[in-house]
């Protein structure tokens, strides 16, 4: 009998690290998943203000270490690393996922209007143009209005997240004329269930997005 996928999640913020378990939990048991944090990139990241070569070259190493463990697929959990991530996929011989593509992928899947939801104001520009891009790629007209939760990251960082998911929730009930939902990162994604008891509308999260690609690509 074959052996369930092992799944290598590397972390940069140990915050991304109960959502995506618990999505695995919940959509893919089976699964054989294996937690890297490595949060050191994080502050290296901010100490040199760009994503410089040596850094790259790091994510490649993670890359080909995962793939002597054994590893059949590969998720990043942290958007601030895309480029890296992207040369990581090109030098390893097994699925790398970024954090957001799988959700970027359903967003743009047809056409309408979507409300994107963050907590962390300086990600939005560089997730509206890559969802701008993927709906390019894939011929549909997408309207995207982004929304920052006002508070949700101070109250994360303040070890409280009951009002972290309360904001979330209440932000979301509040988007009116729109086909879906996105929570944009990972930490948000415990704020799905409050979240949907307020609005009707599908709400989408990076985790739940993810392990279904996942899942399709290894099964």
């Amino acid at each position: 009998m074959k052996k369930p996928p092992k799944i290598y999640l590397i972390h940069a913020a140990d915050v991304a690290m109960p959502p995506i378990v618990a999505s695995f939990r919940a959509n893919w048991p089976q699964a054989r998943i294996v937690n890297l944090l490595e949060d050191g990139l994080m502050n290296d990241l901010a100490a040199d203000g760009r994503l410089t070569a040596a850094m790259t070259e790091r994510f490649v190493q993670i890359g080909h270490y995962c793939v002597k463990a054994a590893a059949d697929a590969i998720l990043f959990t942290c958007s601030a690393f895309g480029p890296a991530i992207e040369e990581c996929r090109r030098q390893v011989a097994i699925p790398v996922l970024k954090p957001n593509e799988a959700m970027y992928e359903q967003l743009v899947a047809k056409s309408g209007t979507v409300s994107l939801l963050a907590t962390f104001q300086p990600s939005l520009p560089s997730m509206l143009a890559e969802i701008a891009a993927l709906a390019k790629q894939q011929g549909t007209n997408v309207t995207v209005r982004p929304q920052l939760v006002e508070g949700a990251l101070a109250a994360l960082q303040d070890n409280r997240p009951d009002d972290r998911n309360r904001l979330i929730a209440e932000t979301a009930a509040k988007q009116q004329g729109c086909d879906a939902i996105a929570l944009a990162q990972f930490s948000m994604a415990p704020a799905r269930a409050l979240a949907a008891s307020f609005t009707t509308t599908p709400i989408l999260t990076t985790p739940d997005s993810a392990v279904a690609k996942l899942k399709i690509l290894l099964e």
